[in-house]
């Protein structure tokens, strides 16, 4: 039977709007034994997604069902454990690797508008769930953009700066990384995006533009790659990417035909009134 604190607790009412842990209740004064065990059991999910083997076979194997070409790649970090304890490793490639692209890129000289790389990163369960789906809306719309596209690129090992190798190797003039972000309590299998505009070996992230939390349970593939395409588009347009280039799109897609060009801002709205 429940305690008189279940039924009172305010907080149990937002319970079903957030994966956050609140109004877990007590025994005492600690947590009852089901949040505990669920509070083990996320953790254990967050650790097995850090050190699940990439299948980039069965990735590889599909995108050839649906006609698309590919190249798999390795970074310099020779496992997991030396790519979870050197993190500079997981941002450029193996010798081996990089002379694959230049062999590529020689054969096919003129570049390309857009590479895109998928990298297992810190949860290959992410790249397993969502890279592919997304992958499908983001080519679709590249297409339609006109825009050329280098083989998908599969990194094993990889991390975000890999990308910038990769593209700068292949002669491309856009990169957009599909990685497996680190994992959360509550989230073992978020994809995250990064976009970089004239991609080379030694940019920071300041070069860089992040989609994050790509999941069911978070940012939908259609607005994942809805922003994206404005990013790119924006990148080409003014030939920069990073903390220069700001991310409106999702103001845009909710202004309509009538709204003002200034974006609202509904806490200036509020001052505005009074």
């Amino acid at each position: 039977m429940p305690d008189d604190q279940s039924l009172t607790d305010p907080l149990l009412a937002l319970r079903s709007l957030t994966s956050a842990r609140i109004a877990l209740g007590r025994t005492g004064i600690s947590l009852p034994t089901s949040a505990q065990l669920d509070f083990q059991y996320a953790h254990a999910q967050a650790r097995d997604a850090v050190h699940l083997a990439f299948d980039h076979a069965g990735l590889r194997a599909q995108l050839a069902e649906q006609g698309r070409a590919s190249l798999l790649l390795h970074s310099a970090a020779a496992d997991r454990h030396s790519y979870l304890q050197r993190p500079d490793l997981g941002r450029r490639l193996h010798g081996d690797s990089a002379q694959q692209l230049r062999d590529y890129a020689q054969a096919n000289p003129g570049g390309v508008d857009l590479a895109i790389v998928i990298a297992d990163g810190l949860s290959a369960l992410a790249v397993h769930r969502h890279s592919l789906p997304l992958l499908a809306r983001l080519e679709e719309q590249a297409l339609n953009e006109g825009w050329s596209l280098a083989p998908v690129v599969l990194v094993e090992q990889g991390r975000v700066a890999v990308a910038d190798e990769v593209g700068e190797l292949l002669g491309a003039k856009m990169t957009v990384i599909l990685i497996g972000e680190r994992p959360g309590l509550s989230s073992p299998d978020s994809l995250g995006l990064y976009f970089t505009y004239r991609p080379k070996v030694g940019l920071t992230d300041a070069y860089r533009n992040c989609i994050s939390n790509v999941r069911l349970e978070g940012l939908s593939y259609a607005m994942a790659a809805h922003r994206l395409l404005y990013l790119m588009r924006e990148a080409c347009r003014r030939q920069l990417s990073g903390v220069e280039l700001k991310d409106e799109a999702q103001l845009q897609t909710l202004d309509g035909d009538d709204a003002p060009t200034t974006p609202s801002n509904f806490l200036l709205a509020a001052a505005q009134d009074h």
